[in-house]
């Protein structure tokens, strides 16, 4: 059996409209645990906050012949990451919580690490391990939200559509380049 929403008549939309005023967006008809959901979203802050930093870093740190147009994309992906990371703020807010900027807690909150890389191989491979790792998140955070949220759900389906973009732009990077002498000689040395 499909199961039928009820709806409210307009009294009762308005009745409840005035009730609990101080909490703004979240009203009665929100049904997803906003504990959970403002730990969530804060730990996916922190993630998308070292990603602006780590893209940041490889934008000022790639070098070698092929360099120019893969630092303009890590700028862009950085730009595109800090984007990511003011609408969860926004989204926190909305839901009454209080986004965390701190910096001594970012490294322990994100899901992504903060790996420099030593050549511009590196960067990307570092780069496309942390996209592949905000796609699950992000996918399981979807997944977990359901119908309880569906505008933190959309949000996060959105950014995840761009998380997959930038994941499949590392993967194409990493086709157009040679392994660099230092990357060449550190896996042979693994071997």
């Amino acid at each position: 059996m499909s199961k039928q929403a009820v709806l409210s008549d307009v009294k009762t939309l308005r009745q409840r409209a005035r009730q609990h005023i101080e909490e703004g967006a979240v009203t009665q008809g929100y049904s997803a645990d906003r504990t959970t959901v403002l730990k969530l979203l804060n730990d996916s802050l922190a993630t998308e906050i070292v990603c602006v930093l780590r893209y940041r870093r490889h934008h000022f740190m790639a070098k070698g012949i092929a360099s120019k147009s893969i630092a303009d994309e890590f700028l862009v992906h950085s730009n595109e990451e800090q984007g990511h990371a003011d609408l969860i703020a926004g989204r926190i807010v909305q839901l009454g919580g209080e986004p965390n900027f701190a910096p001594g807690g970012l490294q322990s909150r994100s899901h992504a690490e903060y790996v420099e890389g030593t050549t511009l191989v590196d960067m990307i491979k570092e780069d496309l391990v942390a996209e592949r790792i905000a796609i699950d998140s992000y996918r399981e955070m979807i997944a977990y939200l359901g119908d309880k949220d569906p505008t933190t759900r959309r949000m996060l389906e959105e950014i995840l559509a761009m998380e997959e973009e930038h994941a499949d732009d590392m993967a194409d990077l990493l086709e157009g380049i040679p392994a660099s002498p230092k990357s060449k000689s550190a896996s042979v040395k693994a071997k």
